[in-house]
């Protein structure tokens, strides 16, 4: 308890961003409790009413209520954006340490893919990937996953190579250690800290890529309460109803900057752990 008071005093900002996070989270998880009116429930007498004491953001062309589709919409960008992460956290991460680790063809063959997918400009193949297999959001997170993994195998890859020609991992290789063993216990560790860095700041990017599928028309369709598909169907109404658009829109920018700056305090906490720990050592 001592440690995590010293900590928190001495990362206030950090600190109160993670406060923010869990916030987020928890609206998305309680969702259902927190919205104060059904966000699917279309009630055409009440379509376009401004922002009120019954309804704070207004309500769409349905009637439906802006912000009920906007707490509801966080369940499925931050859902989908975490998945989204993890899958390509995972599979970069695995394909860049088999290619740093074994190098050869292993190595070859995963750097001449990586090597196709960033040739072309990522959003435009995800958006032909998303077009091809059909407008969804499932398919938006497989279309964005197939373009972004690249950046973790790359990253992953060069750190591998960098720790492996450190003097322990010629002594683990000696002394008989198994491929498994020095990969677990010795390059993973390693690696780890910056990449979950890269893939906190890359829930935002995510965040707003689906969105941006989304509000293209490849993403979530109608009726869900996705912030994408808010602004798409707001964008139509911004000079008569402009709480359309600025309801979602001021939620995807809070979200987006919460994990960026996540992201950045917390590669300033490492950074600063690792110049202490190598202190210490000279």
């Amino acid at each position: 308890m001592k440690n995590i008071t010293t900590f928190i005093k001495k990362n206030k900002i950090f600190s109160a961003l993670i406060v923010m996070a869990i916030v987020i989270a928890l609206v998305a998880i309680f969702a259902p409790f927190i919205a104060p009116h059904d966000p699917y429930a279309a009630e055409l007498q009440n379509a376009f009413q401004p922002p009120s004491a019954e309804h704070l953001f207004g309500t769409d062309k349905l009637g439906r209520d802006v912000l009920s589709r906007v707490i509801y919409g966080t369940r499925i960008s931050l859902s989908a954006s975490l998945i989204l992460v993890l899958l390509i956290f995972l599979i970069g991460t695995i394909a860049g340490v088999l290619a740093g680790y074994f190098g050869g063809i292993v190595n070859a063959i995963i750097m001449r893919i990586s090597d196709m997918m960033i040739s072309f400009p990522g959003m435009v193949l995800a958006i032909a990937m998303a077009g091809i297999m059909g407008a969804s959001v499932k398919n938006a997170i497989i279309a964005i996953m197939l373009v972004s993994w690249t950046k973790y195998a790359r990253l992953a890859r060069s750190l591998v190579l960098k720790i492996c020609e450190e003097d322990y991992i010629y002594a683990a290789r000696v002394t008989g250690c198994k491929t498994t063993t020095i990969i677990v216990k010795y390059l993973l560790p390693n690696i780890l800290p910056t990449l979950v860095i890269t893939a906190t700041t890359d829930i935002g990017t995510m965040i707003l890529e689906l969105a941006g599928l989304s509000f293209l028309g490849f993403g979530a369709q109608s009726p869900a309460a996705e912030w994408g598909l808010m602004l798409n169907e707001g964008r139509a109404y911004l000079l008569n109803c402009p709480w359309l658009m600025i309801a979602p829109g001021i939620a995807i920018c809070i979200v987006v900057i919460v994990f960026n700056l996540i992201g950045d305090k917390l590669r300033d906490i490492l950074d600063a752990r690792q110049e202490t720990s190598e202190s210490k050592v000279s």
